[in-house]
């Protein structure tokens, strides 16, 4: 009996927080197109001037305004930055890589890298050289992987 009560509660707390997260994306906090994109780095605001601007954050500047600013409570500092012009977005654009904010969160990634240690840590080379489908998986995802998730 309290196996079964257990497995309920269980299966009722999944329900809940797959409801949630369906109602929070049928809000569209995801689909706001020109929403700030934003990552804290562990350095003083004053390293970034104008020209101190790492290489992802200058070529990002045609394309997207970007903004640094002291993180809260003086722990580094907040890059941030947003599309001038929203281009395609949605679930096909990000599966064919055409959505132009993962640009952005590949830049920021990539800056927060070169500020934080110095190199833009990339997955190692695949082991093997043959070509397997399964490496072939992995390979798509490693390659997707830079341009979606959290920031």
């Amino acid at each position: 009996m309290k196996r079964t009560v257990a497995v309920a509660a269980f299966v009722a707390g999944l329900g809940a927080a797959g409801a949630r997260r369906v109602l929070s994306r049928a809000v569209g906090a995801e689909d706001v197109p020109n929403r700030w994109l934003t990552v804290t780095v562990n350095c003083p605001p004053e390293s970034l001037a104008e020209g101190g601007r790492p290489e992802p954050l200058a070529r990002l500047e045609p394309i997207a305004e970007i903004r640094i600013t002291p993180a809260p409570g003086g722990r580094g500092t907040e890059l941030a930055a947003r599309l001038r012009e929203p281009g395609p977005t949605g679930p096909v654009a990000r599966a064919t890589g055409d959505d132009p904010r993962q640009k952005v969160r590949s830049a920021l990634r990539e800056a927060k890298s070169l500020i934080e240690t110095g190199e833009v840590m990339r997955p190692d080379a695949p082991p093997t050289t043959r070509s397997t489908p399964g490496g072939k998986l992995v390979e798509l995802a490693t390659r997707r992987a830079g341009g979606e998730g959290r920031l």
